[in-house]
């Protein structure tokens, strides 16, 4: 259906796709593996006309064909959806998919008609979307249906899908993934780019898998395992669960009591009280968009509560800054490192010093920061925690998404915190970054700091927690063992189910 050949793209000095081939075959679904960086991303928007190769072909159905827009790969039927959704909140959900397509005349637009054809094609395919409905009142679930009408109507036979599970429920995992079987069935063709290595087992029928900018290899998803992906993936044998000893508890660091914080929409956390002690991970599961990050950001001093009480080590900082709750040992890993976490269009080396700028050693006499203590910072952070590549001098921007967030966990690790605060922390991360940011948190823990935890990845959070609360709709609605309370356990919880 779809060839890839001897396809190279740089940009500048960085070689992001060498001399790379990939076969898909129509009625498939086909995986593309690697670790941040590996080109995965690239390639396919390649496809997509996003991007335009330095060099090589691309080949429909066997024909040579030049695709050097989005508007050129729609009209050969490749659609593509992208991480980030791309949809207009106050549109509804028909608006959003007519656009740039609209039906009727220049003068009048025929919405009822596209009303009609979306329902039928979201019938079709079972989606149980409404046309009608805004999309600011959709689920994350829902909205990603969205963006799968919005390729189909446009008539996709090919669909690129890049990390489509990144913000759903085990349970919305399992409905889209029979979505994209029933597609199958009817003849399309899916290409999934993503980091999980069981969806690829539980979906796919064939996986590429790309390292350095290299396609390494292609096999049959039947005729391999997770550790066999893995180490064609990283080049070598990988930890894939996480190795820890018992939890020592010790006494209460954090303590919340009462907790209410207002979000856009309202009361987005609902009287939440916990505690978390030295030497213990509290891990809080949830769909995103129930509170998490309203409750990390007002405990991280970066908006005011409502209501309740906050205690750090049996001080009450309820309303206490940002900036002070860092002098008293608090440290913050964001869920959007881009929006919260860096300063993409600066260097490493002042990325690194974020926070303790204006504190000793960086910050030297008459105002005037200390160069040596900043190369020493970010030197430290860079060989400690393997960003790559190792030059202080490049913007954060340039690095990809795992060694972003590598330099984010150094940065906040080197302020040996009594509390770490830490959401989604391998969101986008490949797999050999995600194996050396668990041991990370488990070192942290060792030593007897306390950690709470904020993931959408259940197996993540449950191999990780030595405790596990669950969150729906900004209350706390259960604590459950993450040893042995199962992930379809959690999930009911997570939904009311």
């Amino acid at each position: 259906m779809l060839e890839l050949k001897n396809i190279t793209k740089t940009f500048g000095s960085v070689v992001a796709n060498n001399d790379v081939s990939i076969t898909v075959h129509r009625g498939t679904i086909h995986a593309i593996v690697g670790e941040n960086g590996a080109g995965k991303s690239t390639v396919m928007r390649i496809a997509y006309g996003f991007y335009n190769a330095d060099s090589g072909e691309i080949f429909l159905d066997g024909k040579r064909v030049d695709i050097r827009n989005p508007h050129d790969a729609i009209a050969l039927g490749i659609g593509m959806v992208h991480q980030h959704f791309m949809l207009v909140d106050n549109l509804t959900v028909a608006e959003n998919i007519i656009l740039g397509s609209e039906t009727g005349t220049a003068t009048s637009l025929d919405l009822e008609k596209a009303n009609i054809d979306i329902k039928k094609l979201s019938d079709d395919l079972r989606l149980n979307v409404n046309p009608r409905v805004l999309i600011e009142d959709l689920s994350v679930g829902q909205q990603q249906r969205v963006e799968l009408l919005k390729a189909l109507y446009r008539n996709a036979e090919i669909l690129i899908l890049d990390e489509p599970t990144a913000v759903l429920s085990p349970q919305e995992v399992e409905e889209f993934f029979g979505i994209l079987r029933r597609m199958k069935e009817q003849g399309k063709t899916v290409i999934i780019i993503t980091h999980k290595l069981e969806e690829v087992l539980a979906i796919s029928d064939e996986v590429t898998v790309m390292r350095d900018g290299k396609s390494v290899g292609n096999v049959k998803t039947s005729e391999t395992d997770a550790a066999g992906l893995a180490r064609m993936i990283v080049g070598r044998d990988v930890l894939l669960r996480v190795e820890k000893d018992d939890a020592r508890p010790a006494d209460v660091v954090l303590s919340v009591n009462g907790l209410k914080v207002i979000g856009k929409h309202g009361l987005a956390v609902d009287d939440v009280s916990f505690e978390v002690r030295a030497g213990e991970i509290v891990g809080i599961a949830g769909i995103e968009g129930n509170g998490q990050t309203e409750l990390i950001e007002a405990l991280a001093g970066l908006c005011r509560p409502e209501g309740g009480r906050v205690g750090l080590e049996g001080k009450d900082v309820t309303n206490a800054s940002a900036r002070r709750l860092k002098e008293l040992g608090v440290a913050h890993i964001p869920e959007d490192r881009h929006r919260r976490g860096l300063l993409l269009h600066s260097d490493l080396a002042e990325n690194s010093v974020l926070g303790v700028h204006y504190r000793a050693p960086v910050a030297a006499t008459a105002g005037f920061m200390s160069s040596t203590a900043i190369e020493k910072r970010v030197n430290e952070i860079i060989e400690n925690f393997d960003v790559r590549p190792p030059n202080p001098e490049i913007s954060a921007k340039s690095l990809s998404g795992g060694n972003q967030q590598k330099l984010i966990i150094g940065r906040e690790f080197e302020l040996d915190p009594k509390l770490l605060l830490v959401s989604q922390p391998t969101r986008g991360v490949d797999i050999g970054a995600i194996e050396f940011i668990h041991r990370k948190l488990i070192e942290l823990r060792d030593k007897g700091r306390a950690i709470l935890l904020v993931s959408a990845e259940l197996e993540e959070v449950k191999a990780l927690a030595d405790r596990l609360l669950v969150i729906r709709e900004g209350k706390i609605v259960g604590e459950v063992d993450p040893q042995t309370a199962t992930v379809e356990e959690i999930g009911l919880l997570m939904t009311g189910g």
